[in-house]
């Protein structure tokens, strides 16, 4: 059984090290801990850093292209050097390499896929009110929108099946976190949440420059999400709302008519016709979407197949 864990890094000469020195070196039910970087584009040391520290595999990106193609490529290079399971963590130490034994245990003893790590946001010192706030409000739509009862949604600190990993696509350029939650809730893979610690913080999240930056880029990866894996209730509740408001106007006109005051209110009359042909075609354009969603599913599960086929003859020739 091998474990590889990967990391993310964009400039972090400074506290790499000390993330590499945090990470378990032995941990019961594995036989090969493996270490991997994705180097996103950094201008510094990162990579020199890593190297002499002892890591295994270093993935490079010659410009920064986000977190999110990181995360996949370091997936690729993990599943290609024959890892069964997977573990992301941070560069700036955020989390404690102690509690990794937390998250693969699930799926040694084959309970679960994915394995998220839960923060103590509300203990987190470094965390303002209003940023406790929106990791509360964004987990819970990520919640619904999944149909999952992950608790803390944006945490990076997880664990991935060999099964798992070779199912996942992103599509967003921004993260991955909130994506394949609602992906992996739509295919039914088991995941569980297990709580974990946090450390001081380091330097400050690059990920956003701002909170209402951080709350704008989350809502429209959580939307364009949920339109991609559930088009037709996405759509489907939007045509429908629009239907019944054009419906009621139109009731409240031949009211309005039998009354003998229609004659006022042709107004009423257009927008609820406008209305009814918004939400007609809105309703089309749920089922279009959905047929569209199935051909994804169909397409998905080839892709599963070719990785599984690509993966595992990249995985003998390395043997």
């Amino acid at each position: 059984m091998k474990l590889i864990i990967q990391i993310p890094c964009y400039n972090e000469a400074e506290t790499l090290e000390i993330a590499l020195n945090d990470l378990p070196k032995h941990i019961d039910g594995i036989d090969t801990i493996e270490y991997l970087i994705i180097n996103d584009g950094s201008m510094d040391k990162t990579v020199e850093v890593a190297k002499n520290w002892g890591v295994h595999y270093v993935v490079n990106f010659k410009k920064n292209r986000g977190l999110a193609k990181g995360f996949m490529a370091g997936l690729d290079a993990c599943l290609r050097n024959g890892a069964d399971i997977i573990v992301n963590t941070d560069a700036d130490n955020q989390y404690n390499g102690d509690d990794i034994e937390k998250l693969v245990r699930p799926i040694l003893e084959e309970k679960a896929e994915i394995v998220i790590g839960e923060r103590p946001i509300d203990q987190t010192a470094h965390f303002s009110p209003l940023k406790k706030k929106l990791q509360h409000l964004g987990s819970w739509t990520v919640r619904v929108a999944s149909k999952s009862d992950i608790p803390d949604a944006p945490s990076g600190f997880r664990a991935y099946s060999r099964e798992a990993a070779m199912r996942l696509n992103v599509t967003n350029e921004y993260t991955y976190t909130l994506e394949t939650i609602i992906q992996a809730g739509r295919q039914k893979i088991a995941m569980e949440s297990v709580p974990i610690r946090t450390n001081p913080e380091l330097r400050k999240s690059r990920l956003f420059s701002s909170m209402f930056g951080y709350v704008k880029r989350s809502m429209v990866t959580i939307i364009r999400a949920f339109m991609m894996y559930k088009p037709l209730k996405f759509f489907g509740i939007i045509g429908i709302i629009t239907f019944l408001l054009g419906l009621a106007l139109g009731i409240r006109f031949l009211i309005l008519l039998g009354m003998g005051d229609g004659s006022g209110h042709v107004q009423s009359l257009i927008l609820a016709s406008t209305f009814i042909l918004m939400g007609v075609q809105t309703y089309i354009i749920a089922l279009l979407a959905d047929v569209i969603a199935s051909s994804r599913k169909i397409l998905e599960d080839v892709q599963y197949h070719v990785r599984k086929i690509d993966y595992d003859g990249t995985e003998k020739e390395n043997e």
